[in-house]
């Protein structure tokens, strides 16, 4: 008798979802597998990242699609439609649809098996046809789903199936008020294939989904509950016998079962076992336990892995949030999916560096702002130690018909599913500014109460173990367990001083406060030397939450957000002040900066990077802005100090005036030296604001200065040094614009070059508080590099500190021209 096939999985496996199906057989719910077959010619699962073509428009019919070569080309996936036209100065982003093809080899290892295609994420409509049938739609732009094509390829022959059966996915990211999140979010609404597809086997009959609950008791012990749901599509009911087996971080085996049971539907329980001392998962030590289930039955025989984590978790009300039973003050910031010149389409490698950075930042929280995110983001989460607020994208719109309401329910039910055994999240996001004015289709206060009410309890019948949460709706602040309001003070309303009253006014008002949101917009590399100018004309007193027209760059009261110089120097005073502020709240749960990375937005297009969010403390490329030291000076382990500056090449004032020098660390003690000379020591105290105790009063010597940092941390020093130039000389009116050469590499056939625009009075003097916008063009053999959202990366932009830079690819002779309204454009040939 030959032996059944096995699917075993060689690392985590992966969740998928139900779909809305017109046509053919769909997976019910979630199967889970990454595997390597037995056999060695096939592989029960399969990413099929090459051998896409795209076109950029819709064709009538999935037959059409292979009727012609014309308009398509390959494409690599992740792919995002939108990766270079987000931050398009002259035009919105595509909003459409677009179709991807290719041929797909199956060739499945089980008798009677199923073959399913697995979307780990397509926005935001996606429709699928195999062999030229319908498979069916699936509307929702973050959460995993599949198609189930094995009766779509029943037709073909064994060399067809061999080959590659035709298989064309529609992405759809046109505006829909059926679907989440709405038009109006401050975040594009990304279209394309623009996180892994894979090809899975399994047998006929097999495992969808593995939920597995640890419970952390009062005497210290664990107990875990394990529950399956199965994939039968055909309906079978043949005995099946499953095994489980349980390893500590350490990889040592502290559970083993196998027992028979008769085929089921849903979730339910396989296995309970007990775990005397449990190694307990948190930020400081994330340790992970591995579940290994294996379902064997007459068609096949599979295995899933799932890692969880044991931890407890406690909000107290009203007060401090606790892991394990100590006080963890969450130390938070926030994530889009988005990245300069990929849009949505990050490769793993990317998310990786971009995880890690969050995590050196110090960062033990992170929202997803403001949907269900790629599995990889919360596989790094559970071995970073970051704990999640995981949130469905209900975001600026009221409650709409049947159709979105099923929507939102559907998508929150996969969230959910698909996510369970993440030890890292701790809550579930229900909403964001649902509050929004002139939002879709109407700020009805009952019709959103109700609705949240209803989205509230499905969360906790799918899962009792976690918190819901939402952030900005007053009226509603009283039915999700956890609440934040709207507190912007310093730059939408109000002075960054009035931050503690703000708190203590908002924890008053619900039963567990956090504060989800608070930042401000930095252009990078545009400092000042008097960045709280603009304080002395905000009125205080009157609240800091963020109104109506708030984020609008002129009209209202004076604000910083359109008052103030968007320097990375006030950013990095205000996020100073928040965090001290922060540190010193015993009662306080914790917070999260708005936001982590600089980001797309079709509401931005007045920025300083036009249609760019730029509230980051990386740019849209994961460049560090300063800001991100300030971070690291309150939250980092690891020893750190820097010198506030390293992208200021001239600071400005009178010959012999007093310049203020900030230095960032988190070491006991650091000590300043000007062109060699010792300007002493201070001792570090995180409430001695600004720079906690760090700064110096120094007197530059006009022209060249060095400036040098020791810090001290128990027995480990640290280093950091600029150089800048000192300017005496007064600026005046702007007059001439001059562009030159900073940099050139060259590759076979091709060069770039990086010019750099500056800005000059009648009497040759840099404009250093100069910030119009310039404008990049080149005519000739070549390129520029633009529409990356970057203040290196962006044909139109305003200045910081009087210049601006652009590269460009280049084959031949080529003039790059920058111009400013209202002066002389610059030129130069390279």
């Amino acid at each position: 008798m030959p032996a059944k096939p096995r699917f075993n999985p060689s690392r985590r496996s992966f969740v998928q979802s139900a779909s809305l199906s017109a046509a053919g057989a769909l997976l019910a719910g979630s199967i889970r597998s990454v595997a390597t077959a037995q056999s060695a010619l096939t592989q029960p699962f399969r990413r099929i990242d090459t051998g896409w073509e795209f076109h950029q428009d819709q064709i009538a019919g999935s037959t059409s699609a292979w009727s012609s070569s014309a308009g398509w080309f390959p494409v690599t996936l992740p792919h995002c439609f939108n990766a270079m036209d987000a931050c398009d100065p002259d035009r919105p982003y595509y909003r459409g649809p677009a179709l991807y093809r290719a041929h797909i080899p199956v060739r499945n290892p089980f008798p009677q098996g199923r073959t399913v295609l697995h979307f780990q994420g397509a926005g935001q409509t996606t429709s699928v046809w195999a062999s030229g049938a319908f498979l069916g739609t699936h509307k929702c732009g973050y959460d995993e789903f599949t198609f189930d094509i094995t009766n779509a390829i029943a037709h073909l022959s064994p060399s067809a199936r061999a080959t590659g059966i035709p298989v064309v996915v529609l992405c759809d990211n046109s505006p829909d008020r059926d679907r989440i999140p709405s038009d109006l979010s401050d975040f594009c609404l990304y279209g394309g294939l623009y996180r892994h597809v894979n090809l899975v086997y399994v047998p006929s009959i097999a495992l969808d989904a593995v939920h597995i609950r640890p419970t952390l008791g009062s005497s210290g012990t664990a107990t875990v509950q394990i529950s399956a749901r199965l994939y039968n599509p055909l309906r079978a009911t043949p005995a099946c016998r499953l095994s489980v087996e349980v390893r500590d971080p350490a990889g040592r085996i502290v559970h083993r079962s196998s027992r028979s049971f008769d085929i089921w539907s849903g979730f339910a329980p396989i296995a309970s076992f007990t775990v005397d001392r449990p190694q307990l998962w948190s930020p400081r030590s994330p340790s992970i336990y591995r579940c290994r289930v294996t379902l064997a039955t007459p068609t096949g025989e599979m295995a899933v892995e799932e890692s969880f984590g044991i931890r407890h978790v406690e909000f107290v009300a009203g007060g401090a949030f606790k892991l394990n039973g100590e006080r963890l003050l969450l130390r938070g910031t926030q994530r889009h999916a988005d990245h300069a010149g990929l849009a949505a389409a990050m490769p793993d490698d990317l998310v990786r560096q971009e995880l890690r950075m969050i995590r050196e930042m110090g960062a033990n929280f992170l929202r997803l702002a403001h949907y269900q995110q790629d599995r990889l983001v919360l596989e790094l989460c559970d071995e970073l130690g970051i704990l999640v607020w995981e949130e469905l994208p209900w975001c600026r719109s009221g409650v709409g018909g049947e159709a979105f309401q099923q929507n939102a329910h559907q998508t929150l039910t996969h969230l959910i599913e698909q996510h369970y055994n993440h030890p890292s999240i701790v809550f579930w996001g229900l909403a964001n500014e649902i509050d929004w004015p002139d939002e879709y289709p109407s700020i009805d206060h009952q019709a959103i109460r109700g609705f949240l009410a209803e989205l509230h309890k499905q969360a906790h019948q799918l899962d009792d173990t976690r918190l819901t949460a939402i952030r900005r709706c007053d009226f509603a602040r009283d039915i999700p367990d956890v609440y934040s309001p709207s507190i912007w003070a310093g730059w939408y309303s109000g002075q960054y001083r009035e931050y503690e009253q703000s708190l203590i006014d908002g924890r008053d008002q619900v039963q567990r406060f956090i504060h989800i949101e608070w930042g401000a917009d930095s252009h990078a590399g545009r400092h000042s030397e008097d960045p709280e100018a603009v304080l002395r004309l905000v009125v205080t007193g009157q609240g800091t939450d963020e109104r109506a027209g708030d984020a609008l760059k002129a009209g209202g009261q004076p604000r910083v957000s359109s008052d103030g110089d968007w320097s990375e120097t006030y950013a990095c005073n205000l996020f100073d002040w928040y965090l001290k502020t922060q540190e010193k709240i015993d009662w306080l749960s914790g917070s999260a900066q708005w936001i982590f990375k600089d980001f797309a937005s079709p509401l931005r297009d007045g920025n300083g990077i036009p249609r760019v969010n730029q509230k980051g403390v990386v740019e849209r490329d994961l460049t560090k802005k300063e800001s991100y030291y300030v971070f690291q000076s309150y939250w980092a382990e690891a020893p750190m100090v820097h010198i506030y500056g390293h992208t200021w090449p001239v600071r400005w004032g009178a010959a012999g005036e007093e310049r203020p020098v900030h230095v960032y660390s988190n070491c006991e003690r650091a000590e300043l030296f000007l062109n060699g000379v010792s300007l002493g020591l201070r001792e570090r105290n995180s409430q001695d604001f600004p720079a906690a105790g760090l700064r110096w009063s120094v007197r530059f010597a006009s022209g060249k200065n060095h400036l040098h940092a020791v810090a001290h941390k128990g027995p480990i020093t640290v280093t950091d040094e600029i150089e800048l130039i000192y300017q005496t000389n007064r600026w005046g009116k702007p007059a001439e614009l001059r562009l030159s050469r900073c940099q050139t590499s060259s590759a076979t056939g091709q060069s770039r070059v990086t010019v750099q625009a500056m800005l000059y009075d009648s009497n040759g003097v840099l404009c250093l508080d100069a910030k119009p916008f310039v404008r990049f063009s080149l005519t000739g053999a070549g390129r520029l590099i633009d529409n990356l959202g970057t203040t290196r990366a962006s044909r139109e932009l305003q200045l910081s500190n009087g210049r601006a830079q652009i590269s460009a690819e280049t084959h031949g002779p080529c003039i790059i021209e920058a111009r400013i309204e209202g002066l002389p454009a610059a030129s130069l040939r390279v």
